[in-house]
């Protein structure tokens, strides 16, 4: 512990001076004289108490006097800065994420539960970042605009639900509201994340022409093609992604495209896109201070109530 105004405790023989200093006061007469002895057998005031009074005054001074000199202590807080970052997540809600075929210690989990796991570990952990979220279907919403507060668009994520945006897969018009949050934003870096699981089917522009698009706005698009079958190995499969298309998305919005089929892919997705996308809740601690003086403050509060109430009695 130490003081942010050690001088402060100059102060303290402060009282003992000014009364050897200020002048005596002077006597203005008095109609009736008293002897001494009389006056201390009349009065209710005993020597014991004159010397409690002295003692509780002098030290609510000198608990004054340490709350003016600022007693601290060090401590450290996680380093909580803006980056300059903001981040959009376009997520599919289309009615083939309700497909159970990922895994999770045995049980099979729906492909929009697992990336709802993941996501919204990636989301807490960006502290620093404005972060948003895009939900799509047949049509695309704003489900979170962009915010620091990562914990509500975490709960937004949580509480997405198939259904509320329609069934069909519009990548598109997904892609393109996200993109145009990020436009409109003021952020120094702008990046677009894209998860889907199926085929652009009702978009009304060319995905690809939307991803080059936000590029030439400075926004980095990375894609998500989710599901264990695409439309290279399996064109027959049933709820196929076309992990091409989305390819094609972020070789146009210079991203990276992550093909995931299960959900250890998944996560080592996530993993990747921290290092991608640096995050700025990882820097060092910093060093701050932890203010004591409202405890000697307090003392000197409670003695001069003490002092004050004595006299009236």
């Amino acid at each position: 512990m130490n003081f942010a105004w050690p001088l402060a405790f100059l102060l303290l023989p402060l009282p003992v001076l000014a009364r050897f200093v200020a002048p005596a006061r002077r006597g203005t007469g008095v109609a009736l004289g008293v002897s001494a002895a009389a006056f201390a057998a009349a009065s209710p005031v005993r020597a014991g108490d004159d010397r409690l009074g002295t003692a509780l005054l002098a030290a609510a001074w000198l608990a004054l006097v340490l709350a003016l000199a600022g007693p601290r202590v060090a401590a450290t807080t996680a380093a909580v800065v803006t980056s300059g970052r903001d981040i959009m997540l376009a997520l599919d809600l289309s009615g083939s994420m309700l497909k159970e075929d990922f895994d999770l210690d045995g049980k099979p989990l729906s492909r929009l539960d697992a990336v709802k796991q993941v996501a919204a570990r990636f989301v807490a952990a960006r502290r620093g970042d404005r972060v948003g979220l895009v939900i799509f279907g047949d049509r695309a919403y704003v489900a979170q605009p962009l915010t620091f507060d990562v914990a509500s668009v975490g709960h937004a994520i949580a509480e997405a639900q198939v259904g509320i945006s329609g069934q069909s897969t519009a990548i598109s018009d997904g892609l393109g509201l996200a993109a145009r949050r990020l436009i409109e934003s003021d952020g120094r870096t702008k990046v677009l994340v894209l998860l889907s699981d199926g085929v652009d089917t009702v978009g009304k522009v060319d995905a690809s022409d939307a991803a080059r698009l936000a590029a030439r706005h400075g926004i980095r698009v990375h894609t998500i093609a989710l599901g264990p079958d695409d439309l290279e190995s399996a064109p027959q499969a049933a709820d196929a992604v076309d992990a091409a298309a989305l390819r094609a998305m972020a070789e146009a919005g210079n991203g990276t495209s992550f093909r995931v089929r299960t959900l250890a892919d998944l996560e080592a997705m996530a993993a990747t896109l921290d290092r991608l996308e640096p995050n700025p809740a990882t820097r060092p601690p910093l060093a701050v201070w932890r203010l004591l003086w409202m405890w000697p403050g307090g003392l000197a509060l409670g003695f001069a109530a003490l002092l004050a109430t004595r006299r009236r009695a």
